[in-house]
């Protein structure tokens, strides 16, 4: 099935978007620790008007969180459209498809497939993570359901077949380089319609791997939203550096930060995400922006003022699409 007639079919607004041919812009929700409904309504209110779809982080960092599910349906109920993020880590197959034929059911249509940390860095260390299946093994899943109606052991899914625009991570900043455009084809290959990339800040690397994934067609083939976001301060930007597996953080980000108080700091990490946001969206291949601001919501509607990027383009029921990814 192509782009354009999974976009006809499909009640994601992101797809709609991506379709139409718009620079597409994608922001995080991240679920609390507790059963805080006032907290996930306040950030609704917060960031409604300045994104098409809403990322929703699944036990993030592997720590416990409220269900992506659940403040998915939020979203949706809100009249946004969210991205229910869903993790091999902690569900085997019977639960997986459990969980996104739930989703489907409540009109949810986005949905990005990721292996999810390991536990040994969450707030859980003695949890076996599950893993299964892998997040390409989940794409296929994901197609199979949509396109095939079936689950993955063959059998028919009665009467309707569930709507999905079907997501995925890419991370650029992985050694081996280059076997990172190389993993990108088979998540392409297994249905990704859609690709969201780790935060960059190595602009040069992030250069060099979109060459590679031009020169092998695939921006062709799904449409690439470039992660990024600020960091609050030189500690930060070293914890990312240093600590966070797949991470990439050039020494020069974290002088620029360094003795700089705390509202400074911030400035100054809200400035340099301005600046790789600008650099990055120019870059051939790249079809949107992810933004995620961990603990941070608060800066968001800035960054995408200051972008230029609100307000976010008003879809007609049947605007043409312009465009042919998967």
């Amino acid at each position: 099935m192509t782009a354009i007639a999974l976009a006809q079919r499909s009640s994601s607004h992101l797809a709609r978007v991506l379709e139409a041919g718009h620079f597409a812009l994608t922001l995080e929700i991240s679920p609390p620790v507790g059963p805080n409904r006032a907290a996930v309504e306040r950030q609704i209110k917060l960031l409604s008007s300045y994104a098409d779809a809403f990322n929703v982080t699944d036990n993030q960092s592997a720590r416990v969180h409220t269900s992506s599910l659940a403040v998915s349906i939020m979203i949706h109920q809100a009249g946004l459209d969210p991205i229910l993020q869903i993790t091999c880590r902690d569900r085997n197959r019977l639960g997986i498809q459990s969980d996104v034929l739930g989703a489907s059911m409540h009109g949810i249509t986005n949905v990005l497939a990721l292996s999810g940390d390991a536990p040994i860095w969450g707030d859980h260390p003695q949890t076996r993570g599950v893993f299964e299946i892998d997040s390409i093994n989940l794409i296929r899943i994901l197609r199979m359901m949509r396109d095939d109606q079936v689950f993955e052991n063959g059998e028919e899914i009665p009467r309707i077949a569930p709507d999905y625009f079907i997501g995925a991570a890419a991370n650029p900043f992985a050694p081996p380089h280059d076997f990172r455009p190389m993993r990108l084809a088979k998540k392409i290959a297994a249905g990704a319609d859609f690709i969201q990339t780790q935060l960059i800040y190595n602009v040069p690397r992030f250069r060099q791997y979109m060459k590679q994934v031009v020169d092998m067609g695939l921006h062709e083939k799904t449409a690439i939203l470039a992660g990024v976001g600020p960091i609050r301060s030189a500690r930060g930007a070293e914890f990312m550096k240093n600590k966070v597996a797949g991470m990439d953080v050039p020494d020069e980000i974290i002088r620029r930060m360094k003795g700089l108080d705390k509202d400074a700091a911030a400035a100054e990490g809200a400035n340099i995400c301005i600046e790789i946001a600008e650099e990055v969206r120019a870059i051939e291949g790249v079809r949107g922006l992810h933004v995620m601001a961990v603990s941070w919501s608060s800066i968001l509607p800035e960054l995408v003022t200051r972008l230029g990027l609100h307000p976010r383009p008003e879809l007609t029921e049947l605007e043409p699409s312009t465009t042919a990814t998967r």
